[in-house]
């Protein structure tokens, strides 16, 4: 079976068994009960770590964040990849015992019985005979080799369950301390009836697996001032998603020093027979530390630059705002919790971060060309190959399909339903980020009984719009499988 169809039936298979039990479970209040969309929607958004919205996170019960949070954590990166880790080690080990079979079955009395045996002279010509001893050390060489890398993964799958409960332990611990030792974090949960241990374990599994939900219906401007929340979420935030091949990379050299010194040696020399995503070389890791930070850097400047002093930053003083800033730009890439409110942010700082949305969580700066080094790709077939698409190609298919169901809205809202607001939805799912420019009643032509509410722009989209942005979600937690598409395609 494919790795795109299982990943596809996993996420499919998650999806709707969080909608199943999400439709089971009751809302906070009986007041107002999600559409069944909107909660497959929300399943779907959860699963996929994207955080779209299209209800407010306050109606769901304390059972139904906690639904939501089994959603996140399985259908984070980190978490499937392990996944992925635990059926290539049993691959592998069914492949030893193959090896070790046909290595037995080798018949002792085949040898030759002299060193003269090996050269035959039979008529005018000379045939060498291979010595069958060295079929039989060849496959123990495989055999060996084999059992090096069954170790080696064996090893690796002890250490990224060891990485992801530990940064969880450590997030759930130090926001519950914050909790309690900051009365003003504390209080706003305690007046929306939040329970502050689901909190806690809710944003840390959120922000660790990049989905961005907070069970808050502001998302993270509510604490805005709670700058202490902020730095505390931001390691998370990096270490789950854009530095994790780094980080995951130290983590095999420390522990190297201590245990599995041949196993950790083999993991950081060979990263490439391992076939694991996130298990980059060298090189390659030094280039996305570099990157990372760039891109952090660059955002950080403009956007402080265009909107200092701008209404999205109103009430904050300059730490502050420093913080909220160096919060916002980390979670482009590809968390999606927000300070702020970007429907008044700049429309450059938008674009720009609509450019961070697309890229993939390891793009680095200098192209890394060692076919070596992509080793771990495997073909989809020369055909499939030379009608995919390249996902720029794919995006503008759907906000094309997004522009032609909401036609209607965008000609009487003209102000919410614009082409820059849909192209920040689209791509902010495909990205699985979860930034939205949300929806005002503010209209050109005002609505009666509008209410603003908080929830993402999508919320008010028709049906057919919502479930066009749940392929996109889907097609963008599937994006390692098609990022190579529209390489046949040749712009002259």
């Amino acid at each position: 079976l494919h790795p795109f169809c299982t990943h596809i039936s996993y996420f499919l298979f998650i999806s709707c068994i969080g909608f199943w039990v999400l439709h089971a479970l009751k809302p906070r209040t009986d007041s107002f009960s999600p559409r069944n969309l909107d909660l497959f929607f929300t399943s779907v958004s959860a699963s996929t770590v994207s955080s779209m919205s299209t209800v407010e996170m306050e109606v769901f019960s304390n059972t139904q964040l906690i639904v939501l949070t089994i959603l996140m954590f399985i259908g984070g990166e980190v978490f499937t990849s392990m996944i992925g880790l635990q059926f290539r080690k049993k691959s592998m080990l069914k492949r030893i015992c193959r090896h070790e079979g046909t290595v037995a079955a080798v018949p002792s009395d085949l040898s030759p019985s002299g060193p003269t045996d090996t050269v035959s002279q039979i008529e005018l010509s000379t045939v060498t005979v291979t010595p069958p001893d060295y079929f039989k050390n060849s496959s123990q060489h495989e055999s060996l080799e084999g059992k090096y890398l069954h170790n080696s993964i064996k090893f690796l799958v002890v250490v990224v369950a060891g990485y992801l409960l530990v940064n969880h332990a450590i997030g759930v611990v130090l926001i519950t301390l914050y909790l309690q030792i900051v009365p003003s974090s504390r209080k706003v949960l305690k007046s929306k009836g939040i329970n502050l241990l689901t909190f806690s374990i809710f944003t840390t599994v959120s922000t660790f697996s990049s989905c961005g939900f907070v069970p808050t219906n502001e998302n993270m401007v509510v604490f805005a001032k709670n700058s202490g929340l902020l730095l505390i979420l931001i390691p998370q935030i990096l270490l789950g998603n854009t530095l994790y091949p780094p980080a995951l990379q130290f983590s095999i050299w420390v522990l190297g020093k201590f245990v599995k010194k041949d196993e950790s040696n083999y993991l950081l020399e060979k990263s490439n027979a391992i076939g694991y995503l996130h298990l980059l070389p060298r090189r390659h890791s030094i280039l996305l530390v570099v990157t990372v930070f760039g891109f952090v850097a660059v955002q950080f400047i403009l956007f402080c630059s265009l909107d200092w002093n701008s209404v999205a930053l109103t009430g904050l003083n300059s730490y502050q705002k420093t913080i909220g800033v160096l919060f916002q730009t980390v979670n482009t890439r590809h968390t999606g919790e927000t300070v702020v409110d970007l429907s008044i942010i700049s429309p450059a700082i938008l674009v720009l971060f609509v450019a961070m949305m697309y890229l993939p969580p390891y793009t680095c700066f200098m192209p890394i060309k060692d076919q070596e080094e992509r080793g771990w790709r495997r073909s989809m077939g020369k055909i499939v190959d030379n009608l995919l698409l390249s996902p720029l190609s794919y995006l503008v298919i759907f906000i094309m399909l997004v522009c032609i169901t909401e036609r209607e809205r965008m000609k009487n809202d003209p102000l919410n339903f614009s082409v820059l607001n849909i192209v920040v939805e689209v791509i902010s799912a495909y990205g699985n980020v979860g930034f939205s420019t949300g929806y005002s009643c503010e209209q050109l032509y005002p609505e009666d009984g509008c209410e603003d509410k908080w929830y993402g722009f999508s919320g008010k989209w028709s049906d057919e719009g919502k479930i066009i942005l749940i392929l996109v979600m889907f097609f963008g937690r599937l994006k390692q499988f098609t990022m190579d598409g529209g390489r046949a395609w040749k712009l002259l």
